[in-house]
């Protein structure tokens, strides 16, 4: 049986995690990046590697609003975190996508260059001001905060994404569910 591992990404704020569950309502099994980041910020072995470079681990118990501060803010900051992190994360997702078809939220795919671990990327596309209107209402983060995760991620707009299946969105959830099986369609006959 030959596997087929599907991607999604996108900027923060793109709606990545409503494209996710749209596929998972179509009867897909979707994995996250995002929950495994949260079981290996329980891994002691990550965690002494946090410690060790950034003051923020304390009797074992990571002080996530303190790393998150950090790292939002400083792009090499960022990039030593995912150093320690991503590898793992990667492994451990990767190993629970058994299915046929499968797909993965991976937010910062480009970012740690995964893209080539997958079959397929999926990439969710959404205007600027939408974005960060979305983020500082989910969050409850200000404006240049948003501004300035955006500005440490991967540059969507400016990047030859030609390669990948974009989905753009627009805010309208009825036409987000149409992109995504369209894209869905698009994907599994070129499989």
């Amino acid at each position: 049986m030959k596997q087929n591992k599907i991607a999604i990404t996108g900027g923060i704020g793109s709606g990545k995690s409503t494209v996710a569950r749209i596929i998972r309502s179509l009867g897909y099994p979707v994995y996250s990046a995002d929950e495994e980041y949260a079981l290996v910020l329980r891994d002691q072995t990550v965690l002494e590697k946090i410690g060790e470079s950034f003051p923020v681990v304390k009797d074992g118990v990571l002080d996530r609003k303190a790393l998150s501060e950090i790292v939002f803010s400083d792009k090499e900051a960022l990039m030593r975190l995912n150093q320690i992190t991503h590898p793992v994360i990667m492994e451990k997702l990767l190993s629970k996508m058994t299915e046929e078809i499968s797909f993965a939220e991976v937010p910062l795919l480009f970012e740690g260059k995964y893209e080539s671990l997958f079959d397929n990327v999926i990439v969710v596309m959404r205007p600027l001001p939408q974005r960060v209107s979305s983020v500082t209402e989910r969050s409850h983060i200000s404006e240049k905060e948003v501004l300035d995760r955006i500005q440490n991620q991967f540059d969507y707009a400016n990047n030859d994404l030609s390669a990948h299946t974009i989905i753009e969105n627009n805010g309208d959830l009825s036409l987000l569910e149409d992109e995504v099986k369209t894209a869905l369609e698009k994907i599994l006959r070129s499989s």
